[in-house]
């Protein structure tokens, strides 16, 4: 098993773990301080997502087109990828799910008189920082996924589509055509890269507007979305037939 795998089941391996560990803290209702224990689990919930990306990029390095499509990734899961990853404004596009199927929850605590301050009740504020976050990332978004069109373009530009056209042996001009691919895979790397800091600093931001008993609901969900997507991916590629 190549090390880029091993990445990523451990990674899912450590989810279901955080997922467990953000689950069981949400059924705590016993007096105490749970806001202390919230922010202390959000922040280990993050520092594990931050040695996540940097183990990853550290791999990416040597190989990175093989993380645009990867083998270990499920065919559902690999048709969601955008530049090697989740979207961040998916991220986003989740809390706002979030939010509106915990309004029918809000009311219900409204009624009962209790107030625990989830995801159904954000404030003004929060939606303001929420929407500001969403469109300035969809600005960054728009601008990596242009520089990616514009480096799979030059492929079709000199000199590796004159050197294929001239080539009349396999042999010929091997080289060239390696030095050239280098480039553009150190190319794919540097975007490879500005997307994986994109997804992390837009939940890092996310997350820091929430209050810490918001951000624990959200990340439970978050990791919950992941988990399943993976296990459907897998149940349906072995119904298919598919194997790596």
């Amino acid at each position: 098993m190549v090390n880029s795998e091993r990445c990523y089941l451990d990674w899912m391996t450590l989810q279901q773990e955080d997922s467990e560990e953000l689950l069981q803290a949400l059924n705590i209702t016993e007096d105490g301080d749970q806001h202390t224990l919230f922010s202390e689990l959000v922040e280990k919930i993050m520092t594990h997502f931050q040695d996540y990306t940097d183990r990853r990029i550290q791999l990416a390095r040597a190989r990175p087109c093989a993380y645009f499509a990867p083998t270990w990734n499920s065919s559902l899961e690999n048709s969601l990828l955008w530049l090697a990853g989740y979207r961040p404004s998916i991220y986003i596009r989740l809390l706002y799910s979030l939010c509106g199927s915990q309004v029918e929850t809000l009311i219900t605590e409204y009624l009962q008189g209790v107030r625990t301050g989830n995801l159904g009740e954000l404030s003004s504020q929060q939606m303001k920082k929420i929407n500001d976050l969403h469109l300035r990332i969809i600005r960054q978004e728009e601008q990596l996924t242009d520089k990616l069109a514009s480096l799979q373009e030059d492929m079709a530009d000199d000199p590796i589509s004159v050197i294929a056209k001239q080539q009349r042996e396999p042999v010929e001009s091997y080289e060239q055509v390696d030095r050239n691919i280098q480039n553009y895979e150190e190319a794919m790397f540097s975007i490879l890269q500005e997307a994986d800091n994109l997804r992390l600093a837009t939940l890092k931001e996310l997350v820091s507007i929430l209050s810490p008993l918001q951000a624990v609901d959200y990340l439970a969900a978050h990791k919950k979305f992941h988990l399943c997507l993976h296990e459907w991916g897998q149940r349906r590629d072995v119904l298919q037939g598919r194997t790596n």
